[in-house]
């Protein structure tokens, strides 16, 4: 290099993934679609509850990921996340995203009474000044959250994923039902299954995590039904919404979700309803004690992988949502330790649904790898 020339960034051709403690598992899953190893951090907590970070690898100048959905314990997994930022800053690494598939406190993106914060934008606030670069989010409570950064945002949505799922059970006489809030995603989740849409007007009571059920808006008496939203907390909206549905003469009803948060009372809620399925990602790990026959889990890891490799590259992510996209119309079952391919472009179901085991040589150089479907009830399918 001649004097006086600048060098091109060292991080175009090195990049890290590193992970706290909130969501190990999907990292793991991620590395594993990327072909990469997880970078080592030691992430611990003192007796008296302070955090520390220690990152075990060189990382000057080079193109660093922390995957750390804000998931419960909701103040620790943040906390995590700014002091990793923080050591990754003062380690020099060339540019830091902090890939959140789990936004916490999304809900608190208003003043809807007197005298409340607005913790979204303070929680924004504290990633851009830890020193993150750009953030890497999947299905935001409300998109406006994106204009509380100074930093680029992308956004991801699962609404792919999860409607893809379903066009795989091959339902007939479905309707959509969503609330105003998820509207729009909804829309496209319904044009993929070719369904009509319909609305639930609900009011939220207080602080409490109750709604109200104000009305259905659409054409839903007789049909079957898919139920979608961007979380699924204590699933009291949830069961206003089936028991509303039920009044309504609907057969089956099916509901999916890209977050799964369920707080106290939802497993016992979801157990004791009418609900064929729940759907949900694993943007937020479900623990052995709330894993039911009638949840199902689909793995985001190859669209955040995707959407990874592409922001260092350069290169659009919201191609990732176009109809070229092969990855975004395929998933891998895991079904009793045998991957099948999914694959729901084909118009013949049983090219659809074969059986096959890669090996785990021939998974690990998959473009699909790592797209894990875990479900506690395989013989269903």
């Amino acid at each position: 290099m001649r004097f006086g020339e600048r060098e091109n960034a060292v991080y175009a051709d090195h990049f890290e993934l590193y992970t706290g403690n909130a969501n190990p598992e999907l990292a793991r899953k991620i590395c594993r679609y990327l072909g990469v190893e997880l970078g080592r951090a030691e992430v611990f907590q003192f007796a008296n509850e302070n955090i520390f970070v220690k990152i075990l690898d060189n990382v000057r100048e080079k193109d660093v990921f922390l995957i750390q959905p804000t998931c419960r314990p909701v103040n620790q997994s943040i906390m995590e996340l700014l002091i990793l930022i923080d050591a990754f800053k003062r380690a020099s690494a060339g540019r830091i995203t902090a890939v959140v598939p789990y936004y916490a406190y999304g809900r608190s993106d208003k003043k809807d009474q007197p005298r409340v914060p607005i913790t979204a934008r303070l929680v924004a606030d504290m990633i851009t000044v830890a020193g993150a670069d750009r953030l890497l989010t999947m299905d935001l409570h409300q998109g406006q959250i994106q204009g509380f950064f100074n930093i680029p945002v992308d956004e991801l949505t699962a609404v792919h994923l999860l409607s893809n799922y379903f066009r795989h059970k091959q339902l007939e006489d479905v309707v959509v039902v969503t609330d105003l809030g998820f509207a729009k995603r909804a829309r496209t989740f319904a044009e993929l299954l070719n369904a009509p849409l319909a609305i639930i007007e609900k009011r939220r009571i207080g602080n409490l995590d109750r709604a109200e059920l104000m009305n259905v808006i659409g054409e839903v008496r007789g049909r079957r039904a898919i139920i979608v939203d961007d979380e699924i907390d204590t699933a009291g909206t949830l069961m206003e919404t089936v028991r509303a549905l039920e009044r309504e003469a609907v057969g089956e009803i099916y509901a999916c979700a890209t977050h799964g948060v369920l707080s106290d009372p939802a497993i016992d809620r979801i157990r004791d309803s009418n609900l064929l399925e729940v759907v949900l990602t694993d943007s937020i790990p479900l623990p052995p004690a709330k894993r039911l026959a009638k949840i199902t889990t689909l793995s985001v890891a190859p669209l955040i992988g995707e959407a990874i490799r592409r922001i260092h590259r350069g290169e659009s992510v919201g191609a990732l949502f176009s109809s070229e996209v092969s990855f975004t119309q395929e998933m891998i079952l895991w079904e009793d330790g045998v991957a099948r391919t999914l694959d729901v472009r084909s118009d013949d179901p049983d090219e659809s649904t074969g059986s096959l085991d890669p090996g785990p040589d021939e998974r690990d150089r998959s473009p699909t790898a790592g797209a894990e479907l875990a479900s506690s009830h395989p013989g269903d399918r």
